[in-house]
């Protein structure tokens, strides 16, 4: 059997594999695709997807850094990245990747506000609000940055433009309006 033919049955293995939940045996058969052909974008990303579903979060890392270093204009591959690395606790490297995955596709809201997220973390609020701006500009009906908008502006002491957003929020998502509204003290009525 040729290289192609084989990575594609290793392919369909491991596919079935996942189907009836067999993760580790799935994990054996992305190896063997990587072996086959190291620069496969599917079998690093599918790879990595696996070691996070079994808790292998560190490797799920190593695996999104390869992938990210296959394929550097792959932005779903640096969001990914970021993501992990934001929920491990290693923020800065998580903003490089979320800035990669912006620059590759500047139109990316989830890369906006895994940006933002990190931004707040660190407590670099003008630079979070210019994120969220960006985010809920190609999100406009997404409630989670708006929500996380008026968070910073309350943190910045800006009550007055955090309810402009709980009132903008009362059209489209009132539990999201009445939580920051219970949660800030701040009222729109």
């Amino acid at each position: 059997m040729n290289k192609h033919l084989t990575y594609l049955f290793l392919k369909l293995n491991a596919i079935v594999l996942l189907i009836f939940n067999q993760k580790q045996a799935a994990l054996t058969k992305f190896d063997q695709m990587i072996l086959l052909k190291p620069m496969s974008s599917y079998a690093l990303a599918s790879r990595a997807h696996v070691l996070a579903q079994l808790g292998d979060k560190s490797a799920a890392i190593l695996g999104l850094e390869q992938l990210a270093q296959a394929c550097p204009d792959n932005a779903a591959a640096w969001f990914n990245l970021g993501f992990m690395l934001e929920e491990n606790g290693r923020s800065k490297e998580a903003e490089s990747a979320f800035r990669r995955a912006i620059e590759v596709e500047p139109k990316m809201d989830r890369a906006w506000y895994g940006l933002a997220l990190v931004l707040i973390q660190e407590r670099r609020f003008d630079e979070a609000v210019q994120a969220l701006k960006k985010n809920t500009e190609l999100q406009p009906m997404s409630p989670f940055g708006w929500y996380q908008l008026a968070r910073v502006h309350v943190d910045r002491q800006e009550p007055d433009e955090a309810t402009k957003i709980i009132r903008r929020l009362k059209g489209f998502e009132p539990k999201v309006a009445a939580q920051l509204e219970r949660e800030t003290g701040l009222r729109t009525e």
